[in-house]
């Protein structure tokens, strides 16, 4: 017996909650200034989220992020690009360009969301929710880009310095560059781990190392004016493998992601909810894994067989209930019934060969 049906949206002004589900895996997370260095590289965050949105709900605020933080990017490039008409910085121009191109990036992202919204179809029966993880493997690939143009300019700086002129304006225009990106990374990623939504994480990364670009361009400006030309490309390269350390990070989210890789903890969290129904013998499975921003679960449990089919179904249906509330995130549930094994008799016998 399989029972699945999608989550039935509550009406408006009803309140249906399904209740915040406080995990405790006893993280031990470092604090003061050792704790702040590690969340800069290493932003951490769980699978599953603390707040329980609906998917279209979660969609929005991802775009409404990708709107403000585009907003954003976007006056802190132009401003930027003001100061290189004055001074005529080749490095500052090369972190506008960059700057620039961040702003664009959140454009497929957007896209993805917008997509994610559809309804499911007789061709992509799960929807298109999978639009987000690809967008966040195109943002990835941004990364990757943005460390080997940093390392680039910065191998071929040191080969051949290049004089810097208005330090006071580059300078402020580093500062003022790296403050920007650096809001809206903070931003992108506080809503994306909001939301569940991987590729906004790597969205926001992806922002704080053009930050790091930023903030080389106003250290090579101070290594200038204390009468050392060479800070400039080092301080560079520095920051290249800075963004390297991002990539990482980001790189290894995405692929979980597209690998349908969810925390151990919630599985286990999810056994436990399973097993808590009355009726319920055993847990022979549990799967769960991420669509975009949003979770789906099958789950094989194990009933009495007496069990009428009606009785049988009371409990699929409240065993997805109980999912439901205690699994954050989670959208839609497959749950399978089978009859405790008779002695000599297994239910599942026809399929035998098929897993042999």
């Amino acid at each position: 017996m399989t029972h699945d049906y999608r989550h039935d949206r509550p009406a408006e002004g009803h309140d249906h909650d399904h209740g915040h589900h406080d995990h405790d895996h006893e993280h031990e997370h470092a604090t003061g200034f050792k704790g702040f260095v590690v969340s800069i590289f290493k932003p951490h965050s769980h699978d599953a989220a603390d707040s329980v949105d609906s998917a279209l709900e979660s969609s929005k605020e991802g775009i409404r992020a990708l709107k403000i933080s585009l907003l954003a990017l976007g006056a802190t490039a132009t401003a930027q690009l003001a100061v290189v008409f004055v001074t005529g910085s080749v490095a500052l121009l090369a972190d506008t360009i960059h700057n620039f191109s961040d702003a664009l990036t959140a454009v497929p992202l957007w896209c993805a969301f917008v997509l994610a919204r559809r309804a499911p179809t007789r061709r992509y029966t799960y929807g298109y929710g999978r639009a987000e993880d690809l967008a966040g493997v195109f943002i990835v690939a941004m990364i990757a880009l943005s460390a080997v143009v940093a390392g680039w300019e910065s191998v071929a700086r040191l080969l051949d310095p290049q004089p810097i002129t208005n330090l006071g304006a580059v300078l402020a225009a580093g500062v003022l560059g790296f403050l920007g990106n650096e809001a809206v990374a903070v931003y992108r990623i506080r809503v994306g781990r909001k939301i569940g939504s991987a590729a906004l994480v790597a969205d926001g990364l992806h922002a704080r190392t053009d930050g790091f670009t930023s903030l080389a361009v106003a250290a090579g400006a101070i290594g200038v004016m204390a009468g050392f030309p060479l800070a400039d490309p080092i301080v560079g390269l520095l920051i290249t493998v800075a963004i390297l350390a991002v990539l990482r990070g980001a790189a290894r989210d995405i692929y979980r992601r597209l690998m349908d890789a969810v925390e151990p903890a919630l599985v286990d969290d999810a056994e436990r909810a399973l097993l808590a129904v009355p009726g319920v013998l055993a847990v022979e499975s549990v799967r769960l894994r991420w669509i975009g921003h949003r979770l789906g679960a099958e789950a094989g449990l194990v009933v009495e067989n007496a069990m009428s089919v009606w009785e049988g179904h009371a409990v699929a249906v409240e065993a997805k209930h109980q999912l439901l509330h205690q699994i954050s995130k989670l959208d839609d549930a497959t749950v399978h019934i089978s009859p405790n094994v008779i002695p000599g008799r297994d239910p599942h016998e026809p399929l035998a060969h098929h897993f042999s």
